[in-house]
């Protein structure tokens, strides 16, 4: 028996059989047959108890009474039926239970003593405006739906939790308002209507005990656990997002499906472009039975022929009830023996197909033989649809997660113009619904201003080729005395030769180095040098250790590569540096006015920023907006070069470098290449700003043969007054805040193809001060600061 103190509620609830005995009255008085005997016989028997009739309000007193209620009750709990139906009496709402029929004890036993009975997500909030809302309808004639499934989760004995739907039935129930029930007004009813949260409002029209509950009802309960387990799953899969417990949820409904407690579940994906499996992208805690160990195999490596045939050509459920057994038919199969490995006795796998195209293969494993078979297989068909439409959404979810890496990574379609983009495929695939011809137009800005700047790597090359030969000389050095010892052992022409030759390469790699110098080295020992050496090492063990050792230093890890490794980890280091500065300040630059940029790694980092209406054209824009972005690159290429002052000496080599802008203050337009999946200029005129941007970091000054470039300094190229005005505002403001020195130099910029009358500023960087705490001076903090020099 399982009784609770009463819950909070708007009844005084008297558990009463008055209607019952009334019943059994009526067919005492009949005074003919065997039934109005054995009905005054009850009546009889309970004549000492009033309260049956008139109500019992302590849970104490079912207890004392439960002997003749089970006799009353005879024809409503027919014995014969009792070790079959789950039934019990009880209170609509309360978990009460008693009278309880034999298969109810039993399930209740068996989720032991410590297992506490309640409604499942049936709240005290819920509980009490549900009882009101039985009044309402009952005495008010109202129609408020408050129904819902309701269900009673009880583990078995092994664990596994079950689901039963209640089912009550009120026949032997009356209501009626207590002394204390207020009287409701339709204006109170359309109130409680519309606040159904407000549980004091409900209290103060419908106070505790106000209302008296008299009578009993019957609660059924059916096992419903397949039901709710697919229903359970349908809800947890649709809701579920990437990332998410996925694996949990759907373990838990399988266990409950399949009664099988220490059931586990796997998937392994599917990859039809190269016929392999792989191990879960979406989920990387999702294991694969099939794949332990490796993330992707040959389909035909990891399945034997049989379930080949049926997972991926038939797309249907293959089981292996004994998976000892399906080993010992077929010694070398590589999946049981898997299994085997990992405590699988027997599975289940079946395919997830969308579309008629496989995603993957669901894993379900026991360790206990022959609980999963080809008959329980059969369960999974009310499931599978759910199940593929959520690993479905989760391999949707990685791809458009791997297209936008690769828009991040491999493209140029910076957010900035993203929205440009995507208007112009959504018209793409709207028309192509209406079956209409469409075909992509091309992305174009008009009326954009452009912005160059880069920070060259001072030497780079220069600084390549020493390495190259440093390298190159390390190697041949120590190559000539393995292959003189190999001549003066084998006497061989051939061998004197080559030594001759080797010979000839260290001279030339301790002078200037040419373009295929390291080419041709390279594979001048490649075709003769160590195909010799492999010889030499199999015929002889005296030289094994010694050309062993040289093939170690050879290797691209290998000390015959020191020079390069450093020179390219310097570049590397360098470019990291300058780029996470770059992508970091543009957060602040794009927050004071949208706009595309690029950047590019060489010998250093080059950035372009186009700024106009026509990439913002939510956003008012006007030149005050382009000269803030010109000042902001200053300050940029002023801390890069403060940043690489601190690098420097760090560095592997310490190589410097060199700061240049190119102001053009023409609007022009770019337009998307579709073929090279990036932004150029439109227009013939246009050109000109591009052709210039790719000539003026090798020019010269004038009349000299010194580079326009120079360490320590920041080189601006414009071509007319104005912008020499602008930048001269810039550098003067700059210099207030200590970012620059005092030094400027007013050149002239050589004539180049195509190009003349290019001039140029250079302004000191001042390198005396820490590294700043970054704070970008904007153009209206230039325009209100008092102390700038006026030019």
């Amino acid at each position: 028996m399982n009784l609770k103190p009463f819950t909070d509620s708007p009844f005084q609830i008297h558990i009463s059989f008055h209607v019952l005995i009334a019943k059994l009255e009526e067919q005492a008085a009949s005074k003919s047959g065997t039934r109005a005997a054995m009905a005054q016989e009850i009546l009889d028997e309970i004549a000492p108890y009033p309260e049956l009739r008139e109500g019992i309000t302590d849970t104490d007193q079912l207890i004392k009474h439960a002997g003749i209620i089970k006799r009353l009750t005879a024809d409503i709990f027919p014995e014969v039926l009792s070790p079959n139906e789950i039934k019990a009496i009880t209170v609509p709402f309360q978990d009460v239970l008693f009278n309880q029929t034999q298969r109810l004890q039993k399930i209740l036993a068996e989720a032991g003593s410590a297992f506490d009975i309640t409604i499942r997500d049936f709240t005290e909030h819920q509980l009490y405006v549900s009882t009101c809302c039985l009044i309402l309808n009952e005495f008010y004639g109202t129609n408020f739906n408050f129904s819902k499934p309701w269900f009673y989760d009880i583990p078995d004995a092994k664990g596994i939790m079950k689901h039963y739907r209640i089912l009550y039935n009120a026949d032997f129930m009356d209501l009626m308002p207590g002394p204390e029930a207020p009287t409701l007004t339709p204006e109170d009813i359309e109130l409680l209507r519309d606040n159904y949260n407000d549980l004091d409002l409900w209290k103060k029209y419908f106070p505790a005990c106000s209302w008296i509950l008299k009578g009993f009802a019957i609660i059924n309960l059916f096992d419903a656990t397949l039901e709710n387990a697919v229903s359970s799953l349908k809800g947890t899969l649709l809701g579920a997002s990437y990332g998410s417990k996925v694996k949990e949820n759907i373990l838990e409904v399988f266990r409950s499906i399949y009664k099988i407690p220490d059931m586990e579940i796997g998937f392994t994906s599917f990859d039809d472009n190269e016929s392999k499996f792989t191990t879960a992208a979406f989920n990387p805690q999702l294991k694969s039975y099939l794949l332990p160990k490796d993330t992707e195999e040959e389909c035909f490596d990891t399945l034997c022929v049989r379930s080949l045939v049926k997972l991926v050509q038939e797309q249907t459920y293959f089981a292996i009830s004994d998976v000892e057994g399906f080993l010992r038919s077929d010694p070398g199969n590589i999946m049981a023996r898997r299994f085997l490995e990992q405590g699988v006795k027997s599975a289940i796998l079946a395919p997830v197909v969308k579309n008629e195209h496989l995603l993957g293969i669901i894993e379900l494993v026991s360790n206990q033989v022959g609980v999963l078979n080809s008959i329980n297989a059969n369960q999974l068909e009310i499931v599978m649809p759910y199940i593929t439409d959520t690993i479905d959404r989760q391999f949707s979810y990685i791809q458009n997660q791997i297209r936008a890496i690769i828009q991040n990574e491999y493209t140029t379609i910076h957010p900035s113009v993203y929205w440009k983009f995507r208007k112009e495929a959504v018209k793409f695939i709207t028309n192509r619904r209406g079956s209409e011809d469409y075909i992509l137009k091309e992305v174009t800005f008009e009326e954009v201003y452009p912005l160059y700047g880069q920070i060259d790597i001072k030497g780079s090359s220069e600084t390549r080729n020493h390495s190259v030969q440093l390298d190159l000389h390390d190697q041949l050095s120590a190559l000539i005395p393995l292959i003189e010892k190999l001549q003066s052992s084998a006497d061989d022409g051939d061998i004197q030769q080559h030594v001759q030759n080797l010979q000839e390469m260290v001279m030339d790699v301790q002078t200037l180095l040419r373009a295929d110098t390291e080419q041709q080295i390279q594979n001048y020992l490649e075709l003769y040098i160590h195909p010799l050496l492999k010889e030499a090492r199999g015929l002889t063990a005296s030289y094994r250790a010694d050309i062993d050792q040289y093939f170690s230093q050879a290797d691209k890890q290998g000390d015959f590569h020191q020079h390069r490794r450093k020179y390219e980890t310097t570049v590397a280091l360098i470019n990291e540096k300058m780029a996470l500065l770059l992508d970091r300040a543009q957060i602040d630059a794009q927050a004071a006015y949208p706009h595309y940029y690029e950047r590019f790694k060489t010998d250093g980092i080059e950035h372009n920023l186009y700024i106009g209406q026509s990439i913002a054209p939510a956003k008012k824009f006007d030149i005050t907006n382009l000269y803030n972005l010109r000042l902001w690159q200053l300050q940029m290429l002023c801390e890069m070069e403060l940043e690489h002052y601190y690098l420097k000496n760090t560095l592997p080599y310490p190589l410097d470098v060199t700061s240049l802008i190119l102001a053009f203050s023409l609007p022009m337009s770019i337009r998307f290449r579709m073929d090279e999946k990036r932004f150029d200029v439109d227009g013939s005129y246009n050109a000109r700003f591009e052709i210039v941007k790719k000539r003026i970091d090798k020019a010269f000054i004038k009349g000299t043969t010194e580079r326009l470039t120079a360490i320590g300094k920041i080189t601006i190229v414009y071509s007319n007054h104005d912008e020499e005005v602008e930048y001269l505002r810039y550098i003067g403001f700059l210099q207030s805040k200590n970012m620059l020195e005092s030094d400027i130099e007013m050149l002239t910029v050589e004539d180049l193809q195509g190009v003349s009358g290019l001039k140029a500023i250079r302004a000191k960087i001042r390198y005396n001060t820490s590294l700043p705490v970054r704070k970008f001076f904007s153009y209206t903090e230039l325009l209100q600061e008092s102390t700038v020099i006026a030019f």
